[in-house]
């Protein structure tokens, strides 16, 4: 007969504390923290020394309620599936890592209305900092019910931070939209283009409309006149480019470029005007904005705008970690054109 094993159990704090020869409220300090008492580096670094010696793993929930919050950073984006929040996603992760925290990634499903109780649920969590991502869909003012969930988590000492979202009282970091449709503008009319297509992206997305708004003025600038019906809106999506593009087929609009307010946009725009006969870019030329890493197995390559995820993640967690957490701090993140094959010029 075989010999029994006994079960070896994990070592606890208890037996940590007598082997380190403290009290179990001092080991506890040592290891989980505290936000009242603190405990001398001499006296923790033998506990600590004990903890590693015994094999003891601290309990994560411990630590969160003795600090009064975890390691982790909350970040929330609307739609994970998007090329561009995936790349953010993925910076912040990084990013984390390197200040020795880790993610807790949530989405709203591109349902702004979801915003408050994600926020209330990551407070429930006790996450260190919580960064939003993205532009919001009512291009007034963020809910009441976010606002408040916003106020009762920092009540308890979190940070909010938003990228590309303008919350009032809440630091943020965004991208430089007008010197980036001024690059564009001054692109396309240095080619020849004077017939532009701008697909807009929805009526009330804050981001679609700061966007389109800055190409207009910079176009205008440029001495290239924005026709109205040239502004055509959608969904902020790949489906919604492509059908764009189709109302503006379907009109019979006259034009020489199409300028989309986002990456995906412009793929979709690109799709639809191929499957109505037209060869690009002879027929006719295209831009985006954000420069997704995707873009790279696109032909033609499409000359977009370049927007930095992994400055605007470190500065968001920068921000949330160490910023004034009163809405004063704001970064605006330089962008820069990237030329590709779809704008050859005329």
């Amino acid at each position: 007969m075989g010999r029994r094993r006994t079960a070896v159990s994990a070592p606890t704090l208890s037996e940590v504390a007598q082997h380190a020869g403290v009290s179990l409220a001092t080991a506890s300090r040592a290891i989980n923290g505290s936000q009242t008492r603190v405990v001398g580096d001499e006296l923790r670094a033998r506990v600590l020394e004990s903890a590693r010696l015994l094999g003891y793993a601290p309990d994560a929930n411990a630590q969160a309620m003795a600090r009064g919050t975890t390691r982790a950073v909350g970040v929330v984006v609307h739609d994970l599936t998007d090329p561009y929040f995936a790349a953010v996603a993925d910076a912040m992760s990084r990013a984390a890592t390197e200040r020795d925290l880790f993610l807790t990634l949530s989405t709203t499903g591109n349902n702004v209305d979801q915003l408050a109780e994600v926020v209330t649920q990551l407070n429930t969590l006790r996450v260190r900092a919580i960064v939003l991502v993205g532009g919001r869909w009512k291009a007034d003012r963020p809910t009441e019910d976010l606002l408040s969930a916003i106020e009762r988590y920092r009540s308890r000492g979190g940070r909010v931070v938003s990228i590309g979202m303008d919350v009032p009282g809440v630091d943020g970091v965004s991208v430089d939209n007008a010197d980036g449709a001024r690059q564009l503008a001054a692109h396309l009319r240095r080619l020849g283009y004077r017939r532009p297509l701008v697909l807009s992206g929805p009526e009330l997305h804050s981001t679609a409309v700061a966007r389109s708004s800055a190409f207009v003025t910079a176009l205008e600038a440029e001495g290239i006149a924005v026709d109205p019906a040239h502004l055509i809106s959608s969904d902020f999506t790949r489906n919604g480019g492509g059908i764009a593009m189709r109302t503006a087929l379907e009109a019979g609009l006259d034009a020489d470029v199409v300028i989309a307010m986002n990456d995906v946009m412009a793929l979709g725009a690109m799709a639809e005007a191929r499957a109505n006969g037209l060869a690009l870019p002879e027929d006719l030329a295209f831009t985006g904005f954000g420069d997704i890493t995707s873009l790279r197995d696109v032909t033609p390559g499409l000359t977009t705008i370049n927007t930095p995820s992994t400055s605007l993640a470190a500065l968001a967690l920068n921000l949330a970690l160490d910023g004034p957490g009163d809405g004063t701090g704001e970064v605006v993140v330089p962008v820069a054109l990237i030329a590709r094959d779809s704008t050859p010029g005329r």
